[in-house]
């Protein structure tokens, strides 16, 4: 998200405020999407603006800062627009076929409703009214396999006492199931959902399907955890879920599909290039290429694949008769 000046420095002193061990300026530049120069000068006016900024010891070189309770009190004020974004979240989490989680959002809300004095809730209640209306999460057509929300909550709780977990695992076919033993470590949300989990016996996660688990079972038996494991890391290289070697990937669009493609994030490491004739080159790194000719299927022969070769080989021929852009 975008932020105005004074909007991002009221941001980074609640997000200053709210931490027990402070922000970094790594943690700055991330949560913001700045460049290090940006973040030590939205850093330093927010120390200037609040004097009762402490650095925080770390007993490293790394350096920390945060607000004492309280400093930031006059930004938090609920305002209708807060309260709208957590039913739009609510919403979105459903098309998501999230439920558990859509269920906990509405829970928060009604936390948070809840502490709000009852002549404060009389002046949001009609502008919170309009707002709700005003926004809509688009229908999502299709089928979408069933997630029951107890195989949520028995991932969580494994995940957070670091239990191991038994459970049945369903080919793709449906054809047979074998029980698995694991340590789950985290939830990967996409055009289908995964548990990110190793097998016992084995130190390289492998993503299950969350719709083919069942008859999930928490262990008493304990594991620990990899410190050194990142879930961001672990799929940064991805395009998909599909662990694959990294390719050097190059796409051309047409000067017809360009103006769309360019409203696309296809990888986090992409760099886009316009070409004289009003073409899309879009560059970056990550393997999965099933995934990404599933993906390229959807722009027709609006798209042409440069590199890699293996990639060319994954799709159609030209000649078939193409879908309108996505």
């Amino acid at each position: 998200m975008r932020y105005g000046r004074a909007e991002r420095l009221i941001q980074l002193a609640l997000e200053m405020q709210s931490t027990r061990g402070g922000l970094t300026l790594g943690e700055i530049e991330e949560k913001f999407d700045v460049s290090r120069r940006t973040a030590i000068r939205m850093r330093d006016a927010v120390l200037r603006a609040f004097p009762q900024a402490k650095e925080v010891p770390t007993g490293d070189r790394t350096k920390r800062w945060r607000l004492p309770s309280g400093s930031a009190q006059t930004f938090t004020d609920l305002t209708p627009e807060d309260l709208s974004v957590l039913e739009t979240a609510v919403q979105a989490m459903k098309q998501a076929n999230l439920e558990s989680h859509a269920d906990n959002l509405r829970t928060l809300g009604a936390k948070v409703r809840n502490m709000l004095a009852a002549d404060k809730l009389r002046q949001i209640d009609p502008d919170l009214e309009a707002l709700t209306e005003a926004e809509g999460i688009a229908h999502r057509a299709g089928p979408r396999p069933f997630i029951p929300p107890a195989l949520f909550e028995a991932l969580r709780t494994a995940i957070k006492s670091c239990k191991q977990v038994t459970f049945h695992y369903t080919a793709r076919s449906g054809a047979s199931s074998t029980k698995r033993t694991a340590s789950p470590l985290g939830f990967l949300y996409g055009h289908r959902h995964y548990l990110v989990a190793c097998e016992i016996g084995q130190t390289k996660p492998k993503f299950f399907s969350l719709p083919s688990i069942s008859k999930i079972k928490v262990l008493p038996d304990s594991f620990e955890r990899d410190q050194a494991f990142n879930l961001k890391e672990l799929v940064s290289q991805s395009f998909g879920v599909f662990e694959e070697k990294a390719h050097n990937v190059v796409w051309r669009f047409s000067a017809e599909a360009a103006p769309a493609a360019r409203q696309f994030l296809f990888h986090h490491s992409q760099q886009c290039e316009d070409t004289e004739n009003g073409e899309l080159i879009v560059r970056f790194r990550a393997g999965g290429l099933l995934e990404m000719a599933w993906h390229l299927l959807k722009w027709g022969d609006h798209v042409e694949v440069l590199e890699p070769a293996e990639l060319k080989e994954l799709m159609p021929d030209a000649h078939l008769s193409w879908p309108a852009l996505p």
